[in-house]
């Protein structure tokens, strides 16, 4: 079609009305940050479903677990300034022996931006807790004891050294707190969601940490002699009580260190101590241990 001069400018005009109208729409849409999810699921890794093998630790011994009781409550995803986005409710009791990683909460029409707070607990169980690789029984010793963390496991020597068993309870209650890991090869505060999109989250737990002979030095090694000494009765089972009976200081094998733990002076404080160690971010990163 053909247009007149002063068609065509009228024409133009609404061309470039138009253009600027949907270029406004379009800054619009890309402002506007959209909603999506996070997914996550906790895992024990191959010390926990397998065993720890003598070669993980510094003087020998191998231990596998037959039981890695846990209860996990409080998942919240917060904003840097505290603003909460999504909680967990309620508390599911795992055990870690049963193979692979299993679900614990999807949160979902998140708003889409970083939310650099993620924190979780792990602490005594309720009686509403809902099971996951865990069973009934298993959550009414956990009632009985009002504990947060049951493990059994054996020790076991090389060379005909022996073995030793732990039935080891711990009803203390720890916020893993401003947690961060790598994510797509870059160390994130917290969790991304993105718009459509799910960030997939690992709470994953380190059934080693009981071991360790630091409290917190990145160079603690992993140990059993020293546990395996405590047994006093040498009935073949190393209880809590115990170990509280070795002074950290009459230790000869390896240096126990407590760093700014100043309350923590023998191995069955420590041990409990270790406990509240146990929870990680994505694998390898690292939350900060508070108290509820």
């Amino acid at each position: 079609m053909r247009y007149s001069e002063g068609q065509g400018a009228a024409a133009r005009a609404l061309a470039a009305a138009a253009l600027a109208a949907g270029a406004l729409a379009g800054c619009g849409d890309e402002g506007a940050s959209g909603t999506g999810s996070v997914a996550f699921s906790t895992w024990g890794e191959d010390y926990i479903e397998q065993e720890i093998p003598a070669a993980d630790l510094a003087d020998g011994w191998s231990i596998q677990y037959e039981k890695f009781l846990f209860v996990l409550r409080n998942v919240t995803v917060a904003d840097r300034e505290g603003n909460v986005g999504a909680r967990m409710q309620g508390s599911i009791l795992f055990d870690h022996t049963k193979a692979g990683a299993k679900p614990v909460v999807t949160f979902d029409g998140l708003e889409a931006r970083p939310w650099e707070r993620v924190s979780y607990e792990i602490g005594p169980i309720d009686a509403d807790a809902a099971l996951e690789g865990a069973t009934e029984d298993d959550k009414a010793l956990m009632l009985d004891a009002g504990a947060s963390v049951h493990i059994e496991a054996i020790a076991r020597k090389g060379d005909g050294g022996g073995e030793k068993r732990l039935d080891w309870t711990f009803s203390l209650a720890t916020r893993y707190a401003n947690c961060k890991g790598d994510r797509a090869g870059k160390e994130t505060d917290g969790v991304l969601v993105t718009n459509g999109g799910t960030d997939t989250v690992e709470l994953t737990i380190h059934g080693d940490h009981f071991f360790y002979d630091d409290l917190q030095a990145a160079t603690a090694a992993r140990r059993f002699a020293p546990i395996a000494a405590a047994d006093a009765d040498d009935d073949g089972a190393v209880t809590l009580e115990e170990l509280a009976a070795v002074r950290l200081v009459a230790i000869e094998e390896g240096t126990y260190g407590t760093g700014s733990a100043g309350n923590v002076d023998d191995l069955g404080a420590f041990v409990a101590a270790l406990s509240r160690t146990i929870g990680h971010f994505r694998g390898e990163g690292e939350c900060v241990s508070v108290d509820p």
